[in-house]
């Protein structure tokens, strides 16, 4: 699975992307946060508050209870503000 993180997500992670294993007990968006948190103390901050994260699994946007599977790609980025 290809992970893609935008805006203060990816500054506090510090990586734009990363390909990732995904584990056989991961099938949903809020697993895959679950699990992505674990990876370590900068993933732990960047995704503490999922109700600031927007989630696109294959370029749309998903709910947390969307299925993810190991081919998909994930996008990760705060809410779209207008201005």
């Amino acid at each position: 699975m290809k992970v893609l993180y935008f805006a203060w997500v990816r500054s506090q992670i510090g990586l734009s992307e990363e390909t990732v294993d995904l584990p056989d007990d991961v099938s949903t968006v809020s697993e895959l946060l679950d699990w992505l948190r674990g990876r370590g103390p900068r993933h732990a901050e960047a995704l503490h508050d999922t109700s600031v994260v927007r989630v696109a699994v294959n370029e749309e946007y998903a709910s947390l209870d969307a299925p993810v599977a190991a081919g998909d790609e994930v996008a990760l980025f705060p809410p779209v503000t207008g201005g």
